[in-house]
């Protein structure tokens, strides 16, 4: 925690990220950071979900996905906000807490504005997530 608050720039990334800092990667002892998850064992898995939406054409709301374990832990993550489309596929990078071979379920959920009409209704059509090295669904 020494090193923070960040450079305006940023932190220096490792991994998925590094690509961001070109000009630091070729300093002498440079300090980099990682990603944790914020409990034991902090690791996170990468993952990218595709969302297709049915039902009202356009709305204002948020999407979001929650990962349940076998162990009874959950996680939840927002995929999209905004103005949401049925013609549209969300898609996103999640680094989520759950390792993917504990994964139980995943809850699809959709929360709509205060203004949106009350039989306004939104659903997933497809959830599509690929994750590991070998591309898993």
């Amino acid at each position: 925690g020494d090193c923070f608050p960040c450079p305006q720039e940023g932190c220096p990334m490792m991994g998925h990220h590094a690509d961001r800092f070109t000009a630091k990667l070729k300093r002498v002892n440079q300090k980099y950071f990682l990603n944790t998850a914020a409990d034991p064992p902090f690791a996170t898995w990468r993952q990218k979900v595709f969302i297709k939406l049915s039902g009202v054409t356009k709305m204002r709301g948020n999407i979001n996905l929650v990962f349940h374990d076998t162990e009874g832990n959950t996680k939840g993550y927002e995929i999209a906000s905004g103005v949401l489309s049925q013609d549209q596929v969300y898609s996103k990078y999640l680094d989520v807490e759950i390792n993917p071979k504990n994964t139980k379920k995943i809850e699809f959920l959709w929360n709509k504005t205060v203004f949106t009409p009350l039989w306004a209704r939104l659903g997933a059509e497809t959830v599509n997530i690929i994750h590991g090295e070998d591309g898993h669904r």
